[in-house]
């Protein structure tokens, strides 16, 4: 039953997008879940910053080394090797599967070790019971990158096979695990649990795909050739999205060692916002450009420029067309969102406009994230990583300046200082400092799409500017008319219910997103927006049960 149910073929971009995007929605509603309970269990104080740092160096392992790096190199060789002989293709699977674990065991055993010198780096504000706690849940951590490692690598398979419904499934198995060790291990073992719940959500990400893989044909054998012409060429692939990675990861590290200087809960406000602001990244674009490599990658084997192109700017405008209006949502109702789902338990009403505050910033460049993503993406289909990777290492150097910056002048009494704070409501509050963060990452981000799209304009010579420069302007309208609709709902709002409550905040912000949302597509209906139509027409098939 399992087998036929997870074991279904996926068979256009379209489809695979709603089932990523469903997972992601569930996996998402989750991962709220979660940040409720620790906002609640520990409060936005020293605890919680403990468990973020501790979490930064096995993550960094985790991403740089197998979850998204070797995800870009997998795809397109193990498709290129299906193509010539599935036996072929197999060994290829083993081969890396197997080199790399190895190198990630090892990895993972020299980092244990040297955990008090690295973390000394990452949170130089950290000392005595503070940074030997750090240290402990550090240690356990990292059984999760050897897990993540192996499940990530099995993902990659499973998508060329187009076997997305059990890929999704992974991320919402990792929250349950993360969830499990809040509300069960937490309790006993105090926050040690937290790091133990990271591990067994990690497990069960695994657990989920084994039984298909193997469905598939997969059989485990001891190929351990370092010198085989598809690890190589995955290893030369992988390099240069290593690096893009890597940088990606150390804006987050050198965020958590300036975070580790200021206030208590600095770490904790913005790891729970920068948190809520990668809903609709992974929601939307994350679940589209997911979707949409395999279908590139193949494109480009086929040497068919055209139909790459194509598909590329129609996931492209799909992506702006959904992510817009939702990241407007989130800069107008932050404070809304940051009290229904985080305002419980230890969570204090000041760690309320931090974390408010903090997501509004992210909110201006989520669309930036987003895209980039999918842009990225196009460039690994085209067997090009060096070039996302090196637009990535430039942007990491500007956020580090920008942050350094920004903290800087946010001590000081002048108009920026001023403007922003008030702006944000948070002039009165002790630790305001932290929004510079944000700030640094968002602007920084912006300028590392606008990059991307330059160099794959110059890579593609796309030639329908004009087709997307007019869509975006009918978006611009769209979402003009959205935040005035939003505005207007929430001063009424106000008006009707009681705002001490949480029923009446929830309901202010829901009827605010509604009638937001409600405008925003009936002004897309009016201006002949593609992307609606197909959502009209996707709505009306299913209701008559097509």
């Amino acid at each position: 039953m399992y087998n036929k149910i997870f074991n279904s073929e996926t068979k256009t971009i379209n489809k695979a997008a709603v089932i990523l995007a469903v997972s992601s929605l569930v996996s998402g509603v989750l991962g709220l879940f979660r940040d409720r309970l620790l906002a609640g269990t520990f409060g936005a104080g020293m605890e919680l910053d403990i468990y973020y740092a501790a979490f930064r160096i096995p993550d960094f392992v985790a991403m740089v080394l197998i979850m998204g790096s070797i995800s870009a190199a997998i795809i397109p060789l193990f498709s290129e090797y299906l193509v010539r002989s599935k036996e072929e293709a197999w060994h290829f699977f083993s081969n890396l599967l197997n080199s790399f674990l190895l190198f990630l065991v090892i990895i993972s055993i020299i980092m244990v070790i040297f955990v008090p010198q690295i973390l000394s780096l990452i949170v130089p504000g950290f000392s005595g019971e503070e940074l030997q706690t750090t240290i402990a849940l550090t240690r356990i951590m990292f059984l999760s990158p050897i897990l993540l490692g192996i499940s990530n690598i099995i993902s990659g398979v499973l998508r060329v096979f187009k076997r997305f419904l059990v890929t999704s499934l992974s991320p919402i198995m990792y929250n349950i695990g993360i969830i499990s060790g809040i509300l069960f291990f937490v309790p006993e073992m105090g926050i040690n649990g937290l790091a133990w719940g990271v591990v067994f959500g990690a497990f069960l990400h695994l657990l989920v795909q084994t039984p298909i893989i193997f469905s598939l044909g997969f059989k485990p054998k001891r190929a351990l050739d370092f010198f085989h012409p598809g690890l190589l060429k995955a290893i030369k692939l992988t390099l240069p999205r290593t690096l893009g990675l890597a940088a990606s990861q150390i804006n987050l590290v050198v965020i958590t060692a300036i975070g580790s200087t200021l206030a208590a809960g600095s770490i904790a406000v913005f790891n729970l916002a920068n948190n809520l602001s990668n809903l609709p990244i992974t929601f939307i674009a994350a679940s589209f450009s997911t979707a949409a490599f395999p279908f590139l990658a193949l494109y480009f084997s086929q040497q068919n420029k055209q139909k790459l192109i194509d598909e590329f700017l129609g996931v492209f405008k799909q992506i702006i067309f959904f992510i817009i209006p939702i990241s407007l949502l989130i800069f107008i109702l932050r404070a809304q969102i940051i009290r229904i789902i985080l305002g419980t338990g230890k969570f204090a009403w000041a760690d309320t406009q931090l974390t408010a505050a903090c997501l509004g910033l992210f909110s201006i460049s989520i669309f930036a994230y987003g895209l980039s993503l999918l842009v990225s993406k196009t460039f690994y289909a085209l067997h090009n990583t060096k070039t996302p990777a090196l637009v990535a290492l430039a942007a990491i150097i500007l956020n580090v300046c920008l942050s350094f910056f920004f903290i800087w002048i946010l001590k000081f009494d002048n108009i920026f200082s001023n403007y922003l704070t008030r702006f944000l409501d948070i002039e009165n509050i002790d630790g305001n400092l932290v929004v510079g963060l944000p700030l640094a990452l968002s602007l920084s981000g912006i300028i590392q799409l606008v990059l991307l799209l330059f160099f794959l304009h110059g890579k593609l010579e796309i030639d329908k500017i004009k087709e997307l420069s007019d869509f975006i302007v009918k978006i611009l309208i769209c979402s003009v008319l959205l935040v005035l609709a939003s505005f207007l709902s929430i001063k009424i709002m106000a008006e009707i219910v009681d705002m001490q409550t949480f029923i009446g905040v929830f309901l202010q912000a829901a009827v605010s997103s509604i009638i937001g949302i409600a405008i925003y597509c009936l002004i897309a209906l009016v201006l002949r927006l593609k992307e609606i139509t197909t959502v009209k027409k996707y709505i009306f098939r299913k209701l008559n049960g097509n």
